[in-house]
């Protein structure tokens, strides 16, 4: 049995402005994030310049952040939204969605993809590598910060964590999320992205990848104490969110590959 290294939540305290280190994550994975998109714009087939990605990561940015907290008041506290309306603009109470946040991505990307007149589905394939690194951050930020973590366990790594008032050995959640939606599902997309592939396909492989590994995590995490289960005594309200994306993200692969017809000799269409 392991203990949490109780890091301080709280990165640097300037008066009454604290500064958590789960939105210092947020900023070095939009920094991250702004890194890779300017190397891969130099490749011949990205559909955007280098010019381009500033405003490329703000829109980007905006999603996640609106997108987020939206989710999480639709998704996870639509009572408490209810009773009070004014609940939702309390980001400082906490309170975010990843799949909130890719909603709001995906908005943003719309709105972009139209302000270039470019094509949505090569916006999405590039943006789609660039996630995991943010999400491995944010969850780094969830583990310093003692947030989600996981089911009682009696495994050897089991963690106890100070925030957790039954004091049990659980799942350090956090870092399994942090190693299959941070940094496998980057090594997966960064490869797979690192030549031209059917549109769409990067995306789909992107949904598909990420819906599984969460479905599985979700074994291991706490669920909400609020919500408990779903449904069948097993089913979380994670994994309800991330099976439409194991659906989708598959259909995306096939219908990219069957529309583009792209053989092992052959090369996709280019993006621009």
């Amino acid at each position: 049995m392991l203990q949490h290294p109780n890091f301080d939540p709280i990165a640097l305290q300037l008066g009454p402005l604290s500064i958590h280190w789960y939105g210092i994550m947020y900023l070095l994975g939009f920094a991250a994030a702004w890194w890779l998109a300017q190397r891969r714009s130099q490749t011949d087939y990205s559909p955007i310049a280098a010019k381009q990605v500033d405003d490329l990561i703000f829109y980007c940015a905006l999603g996640v952040v609106l997108g987020g907290r939206f989710g999480y008041v639709l998704f996870y506290n639509f009572d408490k939204f209810l009773a009070d309306p004014i609940w939702l603009i309390k980001v400082w109470q906490g309170g975010m969605s990843f799949h909130g946040g890719l909603l709001g991505v995906f908005t943003a990307l719309i709105l972009y993809a139209r302000h270039l007149k470019i094509s949505l589905g090569a916006l999405c394939d590039f943006v789609a590598p660039l996630v995991p690194i943010g999400l491995g951050l944010g969850r780094i930020g969830n583990f310093i910060g003692q947030e989600l973590w996981g089911r009682v366990s009696d495994v050897p790594w089991a963690m106890v964590f100070t925030s957790d008032p039954e004091r049990l050995p659980r799942h350090p959640s956090q870092l399994y999320q942090f190693m299959l939606e941070g940094v496998l599902l980057f090594i997966i997309l960064f490869f797979f992205s690192g030549k031209r592939r059917p549109e769409w396909s990067v995306a789909g492989l992107f949904l598909l990848s990420y819906g599984a590994f969460r479905f599985v995590v979700e074994f291991f995490r706490q669920p909400d104490s609020h919500i408990g289960f779903d449904a069948f005594g097993w089913l979380t309200r994670g994994q309800e969110l991330s099976l439409p994306m194991i659906v989708v993200g598959a259909a995306m692969m096939w219908w990219a590959y069957s529309r583009n017809n792209i053989s092992a000799n052959s090369t996709a269409k280019p993006y621009k």
